[in-house]
């Protein structure tokens, strides 16, 4: 369903919708306009209206180009009509903006501008990245049907491009890292210290982030430089992917596909976590974990095997902490040593 979500990207570069003129937008934000003008938006509940899962969206809005952005518009319709008083910021953060990209521009622009580098520069920067790398477009779609999955706190798409600052730094970092992989390293790293300032997120560009990543709360997060996290991993706030002493070269740790790292976790050093393993949350992670191994303690130590009760083949999703949906290894004939 995400990626029947996502086609829309594609199609935006083939027909060469995105620019940076104000005269190529008023066409593109009159289109956009026209389609929901076309479609009722009753206020049927407050805030942002009756939550929609990603598969509501998928089934009810197959017809539009983009269904997760005429969605995150819709709700922003709803939500101005429900309290005038954010009208205006919904207006000059959404419904002023034809795409998706251009909103995440401004929104993202509002938090890390200053006196010295004010909106509209971080404005351009975010739209270059955007329009020159289609998968940091597509990644920025998944984080946020991510956070709509995964998040029960998350309930609207929209509440989580204005208000989630894991899903706001993560996409900041993409940036950096864009910025970084095309040469502009001192640029790149000046975002990723506004971002550490404004979001307590300290990630640094050069690290590898997969897409489809919850960074749920946020506050306390650090990655390091050499780091990786793979596709569709969730990290709680206060985790730690760091080194282990002053020696450079690859020395930070590697996560792989459906992870999750439960808060205040801690992983050390050039070790591998494998696919769909879990830390639960305030281990000290010093040595590599096998796929659908979980790990415990201080130092951690594997303690069973991961178990799937909600059928999502993916611990990410499922966002399960407790040590009760465990298979212990005594009793899967595996010892206590995990081998």
């Amino acid at each position: 369903e995400a990626d029947g979500a996502l086609d829309a990207t594609q199609t935006n570069e083939a027909t060469g919708r995105r620019s940076g003129t104000v005269g190529a937008r008023e066409p593109r934000l009159a289109e956009a306009l026209g389609e929901l003008s076309a479609v009722s938006v009753p206020v049927t509940a407050p805030g942002f209206g009756p939550a929609i899962s990603v598969d509501d969206m998928t089934r009810s809005l197959y017809e539009f180009e983009d269904p997760l952005w005429v969605l995150i518009r819709r709700e922003c319709m709803v939500g101005a009509a429900n309290d005038p008083q954010l009208a205006s910021f919904l207006y000059a953060s959404v419904l002023n903006h034809a795409t998706l990209e251009d909103a995440l521009a401004v929104v993202l622009s509002y938090h890390v501008q200053s006196d010295y580098f004010v909106a509209l520069q971080w404005v351009d920067l975010f739209e270059e990245a955007l329009e020159q790398d289609v998968s940091m477009r597509r990644a920025a779609r998944k984080d946020l049907i991510a956070a709509m999955r995964r998040d029960p706190a998350s309930t609207h798409p929209a509440g989580v491009l204005l208000f989630s600052k894991g899903f706001q730094a993560l996409q900041c970092y993409r940036l950096a890292h864009s910025l970084w992989m095309r040469g502009r390293r001192e640029l790149a790293l000046y975002v990723q210290s506004m971002v550490s300032a404004h979001f307590g997120v300290d990630i640094h560009p050069a690290a590898r982030i997969g897409s489809g990543v919850l960074i749920d709360h946020a506050t306390g997060i650090v990655i390091g430089e050499t780091a990786a996290v793979g596709d569709d991993v969730s990290l709680l706030h206060n985790v730690t992917l760091g080194g282990t002493g002053k020696v450079g070269g690859d020395r930070h740790p590697k996560l792989g596909r459906g992870v999750l790292v439960g808060a205040g976790a801690t992983v050390l050093g050039n070790i591998h976590v494998g696919d769909c393993a879990r830390i639960v949350p305030g281990s000290v992670v010093l040595k590599p974990v096998p796929a659908f191994t979980v790990v415990s303690g201080v130092p951690a130590r594997p303690i069973g095997k991961v178990v799937l009760e909600l059928g999502s083949a993916l611990p990410s999703e499922e966002m399960q902490h407790s040590l009760q949906n465990i298979e212990a290894f005594e009793l899967s004939g595996i010892d206590g040593a995990g081998l």
